[in-house]
């Protein structure tokens, strides 16, 4: 699978690994490889990185760059995560006056219930700093929302 990786990502991949390198001797923690892999602008799940190696403590596993890149390549090719596009057409479902705007508690209740769930403490720095003030009417617009999110 690394084989198929082009010349450009191997070098990011290479670049990306050293970094997380912190003692110099070809190794990263497993416990940061989803930090490694969202580094690389890949978005998997815990479940993911649990499945793939990636472990709770600190110190359990080490994984070589020969091990990490068939990784990452199985993960790139994995097409399972969301896109803009599909975000959005989600929180259109929210959209009662098809205003491109929502009630912010229906967001809040989505980000911490739904699919990988959040804890509120993990979620209100987010909506801090993603999410304008919400109106009198509870509402706010849900487009800027996913710009900041995704970007």
């Amino acid at each position: 699978m690394a084989k198929e990786l082009s010349a450009r990502d191997a070098e990011r991949v290479k670049f990306t690994f050293s970094i997380y390198d912190f003692e110099g001797n070809g190794k990263v923690d497993a416990y940061y490889l989803g930090d490694c892999l969202r580094a690389l602008n890949l978005n998997p799940t815990l479940a993911l990185i649990e499945k793939l190696g990636g472990q709770e403590k600190k110190k359990v596993k080490m994984m070589t760059l020969d091990e990490f890149m068939p990784i990452f390549a199985q993960v790139k090719k994995d097409k399972d995560s969301g896109s803009f596009e599909d975000f959005m057409e989600v929180l259109r479902l929210y959209d009662k006056a098809e205003n491109g705007t929502m009630m912010f508690a229906e967001l809040e209740h989505i980000l911490l219930s739904l699919g990988e769930r959040l804890e509120k403490s993990e979620l209100e720095p987010v909506l801090k700093e993603c999410c304008q003030q919400e109106d009198e009417e509870g509402l706010i617009p849900y487009e800027p929302f996913l710009k900041k999110l995704c970007a």
